[in-house]
C-alpha cells in the first residue's frame, strides 16, 4: 500500500503537525516502507503456528506470596486529618 502525499498531510494535521513539504515526503517513503512490510508479513501464511508471547520458550520464576509489611492502618488513621468510620474525608473539589 503507497501512500498519497495528500494522505500524509491529512494524519499530519489530525495530529496537529506543521510539516513542510520535505519532511512530508520523508514521512510518506518512511511510512509507505512500513506498510510494505506489515502486508509481507500478513501474506505469510500462519495456518497451524500456535501463538507464542516471546520468541524464546522462557517461564517466569515466581516467588512465594507472603506478607513483608505489618498492618499500618491504625497508625495511619491516627495521623490523618479527618477520619470518620474508618474512611478519610477529603475537601469538596467539584462543586
Amino acid at each position: 500500500m503507497s501512500l498519497s502525499t495528500a494522505d500524509v498531510q491529512k494524519v499530519a494535521r489530525l495530529a496537529r503537525l506543521a510539516m513542510n513539504d520535505t519532511e512530508i515526503e520523508a514521512a510518506r517513503t518512511q511510512l509507505s516502507g512500513i506498510f510494505e512490510l506489515i502486508a509481507e508479513m500478513q501474506a505469510v501464511d500462519t495456518t497451524g503456528i500456535q501463538p507464542m508471547s516471546h520468541a524464546q520458550d522462557l517461564s517466569q520464576r515466581l516467588r512465594e506470596d507472603r506478607v513483608t509489611e505489618d498492618n499500618q492502618r491504625e497508625l495511619f488513621q491516627r495521623i490523618a486529618p479527618q477520619v470518620e468510620d474508618g474512611l478519610y474525608l477529603v475537601p469538596q473539589v467539584i462543586e
